[in-house]
C-alpha cells in the first residue's frame, strides 16, 4: 500500500433490525461509529465514511410479537439467503466508497450479520482489510479469528487500537507491537493482550463533531439520532447476565461536566436540545449526578435530558434536582418481579425497593422505563407471574421486554453450559433477546415457556401501544399550533407522526 495514496475506511453498523423487517430500523448514529470515525478523522489522514446498515430512513415502530413471530422467520431466512434489499445496499456502499479498510462492530446478536457484511467485503476486493470489533469480538476473543473473513480483531475499546492498526497498514509496519489486537500470520494467530483502558475520557473527541462529513445519507436520519452521549464508561455494578465489565471494566471513568456541557452545547448548535445518556448506569454516585445537574441547569438550562439509572440512587431530593435540570425522563432496569430471582442475578434490588423508586420518579412528573428480563435459569411459571404482577403495579410509560440470553463469554454461559442449557455448536445469531428459540430454564420446558412469553409479549406490545398513543397526543397537544402547521408543511403529516414515534423510543 502506497503511503502517499489517499486511504479509505469504511465502519459499519451491520444490519439486524432490518433482517427482521425492512422498515424495521436503529434510528440511531451508534456512539461506536461516532466515536471512531471522529478519532480517525482528527488523528489520521484517512478518509472515513461511517455507515449505520441498520438504519432505514422510513422507519415504522417495532412490536415485541412481531420480532419473535414472522419477524423472526424473516431474520433467520435473510441470514441464510442474501436475496434481501439491504444485502445489495451493503454491497454497493462498499463499491462506492472503495475502501482499503473495513472496520465492523458487532455485538452478539448480530454476529451472523457483521460475518454476511465481511464476506461481501472480501468477495468485492479480498486486498479490503476487514476488522472486526465491538462487545462480541472483546467477549470471545481471538477464537473471531477463525473465521477467514476477518483479517484483525480488536478488543476493548478501540480509538487507540484504530488510529496504531490504520497508521501501520497505512506504512507498512509491523503489528505485533499494537495491544489489543489479535490476527493471522502465516496461519498463526498472534494476540497482542488487553490494551490498558483510556483513563482521560475527556480527552476522547465528540461523536457528533464531524457527522456531516463522515455518515452515509446524514441528512436521511431524524434529529434525535444524534442525540446519545456517553457520560462514563464502566460501571461498578455486577449483574451476573452482563457482559458490560469485561469490555469497560467495573472501574467507573467519569467525563467532567464541564466536559459534557461543551458536547450538549456543540448538539444544541446543530439543533439538538434533548439529549439521552446511554451510559450502562447514570451517574454511579450521588456527588457526580448533582455536579452534572448543577453545570446542565447553569451553563445548557434549555437541554432537556433521560438517562437509564440504577434503583438504589434513586432518592426525592435527587429526583427533584434532576427534574429541575431537565431531566424529562428515566430507564430503570428491574428485570425480575421475584427476589429470589433478584438476589441470583445479583440486581442489589428488591422489588419492593423497585416499585416505591418508580413512584417517586412518578410523583415528580418524569416519564418511567422499566426494563424487564424474563427466562433465567432458576426461573419458574411462579416467578414469572411475580415479574406480570410487577409490571402491572408499576405501569410504567414504556416497558422494555426481553428473554435471557446467556452471552459466550460471560459467567452466565458458563453456567449455561454447566447446566446443558447451551450446547457445544452453541449459534448466537438464534437467540438474541426476542428469539423464540430462547429457553435457558431448568425448571420450565421450552413449549411450555414459549405460551407463556408470548402472553407477556402481547401485553407488552398492547401497554406499549396505548402509551405511545398517550405520549403523541401528549406533544401535540403541548406544541403550539404554529410549530405544527410549520412542521407538517416541512415534513407532511405521516413523517411528523414517524418522528414523534421515533423520539418516544
Amino acid at each position: 500500500m502506497d503511503p502517499k495514496a489517499k486511504n479509505k475506511i469504511l465502519l459499519i453498523e451491520p444490519p439486524f433490525y432490518r433482517l427482521f423487517h425492512d422498515k424495521y430500523s436503529l434510528d440511531k448514529y451508534p456512539l461506536s461509529l461516532g466515536y471512531l470515525a471522529g478519532t480517525i478523522k482528527k488523528c489520521t489522514d484517512w478518509d472515513v465514511m461511517a455507515y449505520n446498515a441498520d438504519f432505514n430512513p422510513k422507519s415504522i415502530a417495532k412490536h415485541i410479537s412481531y420480532l419473535s413471530g414472522v419477524g423472526f422467520t424473516n431474520y433467520r431466512n435473510n441470514l441464510k439467503h442474501l436475496s434481501a434489499s439491504i444485502w445489495n445496499e451493503v454491497k454497493s456502499t462498499i463499491l462506492e466508497f472503495k475502501p482499503t479498510v473495513v472496520g465492523i462492530t458487532s455485538k452478539t446478536p448480530n454476529f451472523e450479520s457483521a460475518s454476511i457484511v465481511a464476506r461481501i467485503a472480501k468477495e468485492i476486493d479480498d486486498k479490503i482489510i476487514v476488522i472486526i470489533g465491538g462487545p462480541h469480538p472483546s467477549l470471545i476473543s481471538s477464537d473471531i479469528i477463525n473465521r477467514k473473513e476477518f483479517d484483525v480483531g480488536v478488543r476493548g475499546e478501540g480509538e487507540e487500537t484504530i488510529v496504531e492498526l490504520l497508521n501501520n497498514i497505512q506504512y507498512k509496519s509491523e503489528w505485533r507491537h499494537i495491544a489489543g489486537i489479535y490476527y493471522r500470520e502465516n496461519d498463526e494467530v498472534i494476540d497482542t493482550g488487553q490494551r490498558q483502558l483510556i483513563n482521560d475520557v475527556d480527552s476522547l473527541c465528540f461523536p457528533n463533531e464531524f457527522t456531516e462529513q463522515v455518515l452515509k445519507d446524514y441528512k436521511k436520519y431524524p434529529k434525535s439520532a444524534f442525540k446519545y452521549i456517553f457520560a462514563i464508561r464502566g460501571c461498578p455494578y455486577n449483574c451476573w447476565f452482563c457482559g458490560s465489565r469485561y469490555i469497560w471494566s467495573r472501574k467507573a471513568r467519569f467525563r467532567s461536566a464541564q466536559n459534557i456541557v461543551e458536547e450538549i452545547k456543540l448538539l444544541g448548535k446543530k439543533g439538538i436540545h434533548s439529549v439521552q445518556f446511554d451510559d450502562d448506569t447514570f451517574g454511579v454516585n450521588r456527588k457526580y449526578i448533582i455536579d452534572l445537574c448543577n453545570h446542565i441547569s447553569r451553563y445548557a438550562p434549555e437541554t432537556r435530558w433521560s438517562c437509564e439509572m440504577h434503583i438504589k440512587l434513586i432518592e426525592d431530593d435527587l429526583i427533584r434536582l434532576m427534574k429541575e435540570s431537565g431531566c424529562e425522563s428515566i430507564l430503570v432496569g428491574i428485570e425480575s418481579g421475584n427476589n429470589e430471582i433478584l438476589e441470583k442475578i445479583r440486581k442489589g434490588l428488591t422489588i419492593e425497593e423497585a416499585i416505591e423508586a418508580c413512584n417517586v420518579i412518578k410523583r415528580h412528573k418524569i416519564g418511567l422505563g422499566a426494563f424487564f428480563m424474563v427466562g433465567f435459569p432458576w426461573e419458574t411459571e411462579e416467578t414469572l407471574r411475580d415479574t406480570i404482577d410487577a409490571i402491572k403495579k408499576i405501569k410504567a410509560d414504556d416497558t422494555l421486554y426481553s428473554i435471557f440470553m446467556p452471552y459466550p463469554g460471560t459467567e452466565a454461559f458458563e453456567y449455561c453450559k454447566e447446566k446443558g442449557l447451551v450446547s457445544k455448536n452453541f449459534d448466537p445469531s438464534s437467540y438474541n433477546h426476542q428469539s423464540p428459540e430462547n429457553c435457558f430454564c431448568l425448571n420450565i420446558e421450552h413449549e411450555r415457556f414459549r405460551w407463556l412469553v408470548s402472553k407477556i409479549e402481547e401485553e407488552t406490545d398492547i401497554v406499549n401501544f396505548k402509551n405511545r398513543r398517550k405520549y403523541i397526543f401528549n406533544k401535540i397537544k403541548n406544541t403550539s399550533m404554529s410549530e405544527i402547521i410549520t412542521k407538517i408543511r416541512e415534513f407532511g403529516v405521516l413523517k411528523c407522526i414517524r418522528r414523534l414515534i421515533t423520539d418516544f423510543q
